[in-house]
């Protein structure tokens, strides 16, 4: 499998505090990988930092170029969408509005119509709210609203952080079940962080477990799952 995302030897910062610690990690095209870890471990930095939103130093490559150096709005026209912990959906804009915004920067304006009309497939329930405020919906629907809106970008790459945090079961089938539809239909890579370690291993082909900001785990999900270690400390048996 060709790569899409590498990282090699990757730290980042906040302030002079060291959050990412020399991270390895490569997302294949088409590919889902995952990364595991406790709160603080560094998951949620490892993407901002992809996305240019934390200082950071070593070498990222998108495609076989460096993005180093390239602002969060270089790097989403370059076809890395991110949907970070919490949605971060305008809560005062309607569900239309929230989707428009998703797709600004194409100018395709009949294949933007056709996505739209799939992701109202996808989640009927959006179709249903379309002219309502966003901040109305239940956190589980701002949940499958912020994926929708990332999807509307037609990434090549998409950074999902969090998505089953708050979010009933039944939402979660709803929202990992796009997440591999888009993966499948249009080979879309995925890079999720998750702290549901079952449901992300039972998605991803990879995985990576980071620890305080280092990788002490990598490898096929299906092996990762087997692994002792991960077993007892994310999967619970």
């Amino acid at each position: 499998m060709k790569v899409l995302l590498e990282l090699r030897k990757v730290e980042a910062f906040y302030g002079r505090i060291k959050a990412l610690h020399g991270v390895d990690l490569s997302v294949g095209e088409g590919g889902i990988t995952t990364l595991l870890g406790a709160n603080g471990a560094g998951k949620s930095t490892l993407l901002r930092a992809i996305c240019a939103m934390v200082t950071w130093r070593g070498e990222i490559r998108f495609e076989g170029k460096s993005i180093a150096g390239k602002s969060t709005e270089e790097i989403v026209r370059r076809g890395i969408a991110h949907v970070p912990e919490g949605r971060a959906t305008f809560t005062s804009m309607t569900v239309e509005e929230n989707l428009k915004l998703g797709a600004h920067l194409r100018k395709d304006s009949a294949s933007v119509a056709a996505d739209v009309k799939w992701i109202y497939r996808m989640f009927p329930v959006l179709g249903e709210r379309g002219k309502q405020a966003a901040g109305t919906l239940s956190g589980g629907e701002q949940q499958m609203l912020a994926v929708a809106r990332a999807l509307l970008l037609r990434p090549k790459l998409l950074l999902l952080d969090e998505p089953s945090l708050g979010v009933a079961p039944l939402v979660l089938n709803e929202i990992f079940g796009a997440v591999k539809e888009i993966n499948q239909r249009e080979g879309v890579g995925v890079l999720l962080v998750e702290q549901n370690a079952r449901l992300a291993l039972e998605l991803a082909e990879t995985a990576c477990v980071l620890e305080t900001g280092r990788v002490v785990a990598s490898g096929a999900s299906a092996i990762l799952k087997q692994d002792d270690t991960v077993r007892r400390a994310y999967l619970g048996y």
